[in-house]
């Protein structure tokens, strides 16, 4: 197999390994009454902590350079708490307060949100397939959370809410961290993301003080998102990086909301209806109009 058979393997697997990841954690807060807060201290503290350690075993010297700039000590602590913490938080709240596939499916319209704010940031006027991918990913999410009755929600104003919220966080996490990508490795940036969230969650709820009703499947799944729903798809994914380039792994994240979903309904019985996977795919569809006229986002 050639390296970009590995990467598109590679940037698939992490991207149906972060949709399975949310239908776990749907199971676990609305089955297991897990706490939000406790499954993101666990999950980041586990997942930042073997990054990090898997850098220092590769000796990674950018581990602890990263700490040494003034200006990249303060860039980190806001990506790890602005960025990588509200982008988990607000994603696995609304899978609490909705399903995984709806969560999932709104946060995928995130790069409409980048769009927007590249053309502000940069000067630049937005383009027709812009607009179109715009009118799409509203269009799809109204279909999503109305089934086409204006006057009636298919989920709650607060899952709704924290859905939209999440796009927004991905979107600031995605361009946040710019700086310190193009001057220490991926590994070392991600992990302390995700370590100093994890530290800043566990302020409001220490992972040692558990809830929720445990048995095998509370302890397989909370395994899962933090093994092979955190740690392994990032793996995954900064390798496929490096070998086939951010924006062709990025458009095959596509694939995280088909996971997603259809595990939520083979799974957890989530009814998704006709209107559903419509607003699902023209959500989806925006990913790739987009990056047909990509703004670039230098500097």
């Amino acid at each position: 197999m050639d390296n970009h058979a590995k990467g598109v393997l590679m940037a698939l697997s992490a991207a149906t390994l972060w949709g399975v990841s949310g239908t776990c954690g749907q199971f676990l807060f609305q089955q297991r009454e897990v706490s939000v807060e406790w499954l993101m201290a666990v999950r980041m503290l586990g997942a930042g902590g073997l990054l990090l350690l898997l850098a220092i075993l590769r000796k990674d010297a950018h581990v602890w350079a990263i700490w040494r700039n003034k200006g990249d000590r303060r860039r980190l602590l806001v990506f790890g708490i602005a960025g990588m913490l509200t982008v988990q938080y607000t994603y696995f709240a609304a899978i609490k307060h909705s399903n995984a596939a709806t969560a999932t499916i709104l946060q995928f319209s995130a790069p409409v949100f980048i769009a927007i704010y590249l053309a502000a940031r940069y000067g630049r006027r937005l383009n027709g397939l812009d607009y179109l991918a715009i009118f799409l990913a509203i269009l799809g999410t109204f279909l999503l959370v109305t089934h086409g009755d204006i006057n009636a929600l298919n989920i709650s104003p607060l899952a709704f809410a924290l859905g939209i919220a999440s796009a927004v966080s991905l979107a600031l996490y995605t361009l946040m961290p710019g700086v310190l990508l193009s001057k220490y490795s991926a590994v070392s940036v991600i992990g302390w993301g995700l370590f100093i969230g994890g530290v800043a969650i566990s302020l409001i709820n220490p992972p040692w003080e558990v809830d929720g009703v445990w048995d095998r499947y509370t302890y397989a799944n909370s395994l899962f998102v933090v093994l092979f729903g955190t740690l392994i798809p990032f793996y995954l994914y900064l390798k496929a990086v490096q070998l086939i380039g951010g924006q062709k792994a990025s458009l095959l994240t596509s694939a995280e909301p088909l996971s997603a979903t259809l595990i939520a309904v083979l799974w957890l019985g989530v009814s998704f209806q006709t209107l559903d996977w419509l607003g699902a795919f023209l959500i989806v569809i925006t990913v790739f109009l987009l990056s047909i006229g990509k703004v670039s986002p230098e500097a």
